[in-house]
């Protein structure tokens, strides 16, 4: 398997960029660590993304995606891994942040050598990278992965899918937006439109369903869609449409870059949340939002649950407890929105204080050496 140097230089050709403009990309957000490895035995192409590791040993799921350009994958894991180390940081857990994609068709039926080069990737950074599921990869593919190392949370018998408990900490966050907005959490009487209902998307749905509130929900996926409506009475639109859905609560769940200058005017609601990473497509977006009145959860804050259900397969956690550490969120989100609205700020900005803050108070907590 060759690393790291063949790739970035692939890349700087594919790019039309130079080395020292790829490295400040690097750069730009305070990234320790990106390792470009191809296998080309079994069409492995994978990236992974250390930002930081002051609170711990960096933790981020592998994203399986058929992206356009590598340049597109090194963007996307780039950002996400930042924004693993927010989510870690203003959920009170001891991991950094990181992440790891591999470019290509998930849906290939040919798994088991694509999963075990990752896993020998993630095993050669010697624990500074821990990997889970994400989009594209299933319980069942990291147990691949944990067969060349340890290095893997979300494997069969141990936390599992954490899309329940994802789910819940954002219904929780949903709830605590309720409150900010209106002055009460009850969702009971509410609209929720719902932008993806496959595994988080489908169980928030569910807890909605359960409080009463009336479900509006999209998917590409007919078959999603059709449980939504067969078992929780939920109304379908095709996928555009759920931006102009009369609803009072709008709740990305899907991929991310999905509000932004086209689709935020047409939103009708007076909140934002969902489970979704990376919502906004640019910082504006957050701008956006508050100018319209609307109130916005940080999608890294209200989707913690799964980072948090991951995290209590290294401590130890029953599945109860991290279900109340995900329930936390409430309090975060209330916190947040307190400071956006004494600073002046968008509750993006907020979130990004509150997480960095606890950072840099780690690092410079002083050792003990004996």
């Amino acid at each position: 398997m060759t690393q790291t140097d063949v790739q970035i230089d692939e890349l700087v050709e594919a790019t039309g960029m130079d080395k020292p403009q790829l490295f400040d990309l690097f750069a730009e957000h305070g990234h320790e660590q990106v390792v470009f490895s191809y296998e080309p035995s079994c069409g492995y192409k994978g990236i992974v993304a250390i930002h930081d590791t002051t609170l711990g040993p960096a933790l981020g799921g592998t994203r399986f995606w058929e992206y356009a350009t590598d340049f597109d994958a090194l963007i996307d894991v780039l950002r996400l891994s930042r924004g693993m180390t927010f989510k870690a940081a203003i959920a009170g857990l001891n991991l950094g942040g990181g992440k790891a994609v591999i470019i290509g068709d998930n849906k290939t039926h040919y798994r088991e050598m694509i999963m075990r080069a990752h896993g020998r990737v993630v095993e050669s950074l010697g624990g500074r990278y821990i990997t889970a599921e994400d989009v594209g990869t299933s319980v069942s593919d990291m147990d691949y992965v944990h067969t060349e190392t340890e290095y893997v949370v979300g494997i069969m018998g141990r936390s599992g899918d954490p899309s329940p408990v994802t789910a819940f900490g954002t219904y929780r966050g949903m709830k605590a937006c309720a409150l900010r907005k209106y002055g009460d959490d009850d969702l009971g009487k509410k609209t929720v439109a719902i932008q993806g209902v496959g595994h988080v998307g489908y169980y928030l749905a569910r807890n909605l369903a359960e409080e009463g509130a009336k479900l509006i929900v999209t998917d590409i996926d007919q078959n999603r869609v059709d449980r939504a409506a067969d078992e929780l009475g939920a109304v379908v639109v095709e996928p555009d449409e759920i931006y102009d859905v009369e609803a009072d609560i709008f709740a990305p769940c899907a991929l991310g870059a999905v509000l932004n200058s086209r689709t935020i005017p047409r939103l009708h609601g007076d909140i934002v949340a969902g489970a979704a990473n990376n919502q906004l497509e640019t910082e504006e977006d957050d701008d956006r939002l508050r100018e319209r009145g609307i109130l916005y959860a940080p999608d890294y804050v209200i989707n913690a649950g799964g980072l948090i259900n991951v995290y209590s397969e290294l401590v130890g956690w029953t599945l109860d407890r991290s279900k109340r550490k995900a329930g936390e969120i409430y309090g975060v989100l209330s916190r947040i929105f307190e400071l956006a609205e004494d600073e002046g700020i968008t509750s993006a900005e907020a979130a990004d204080r509150l997480a960095m803050r606890r950072v840099e108070q780690v690092a410079r907590l002083h050792r003990s050496h004996v």
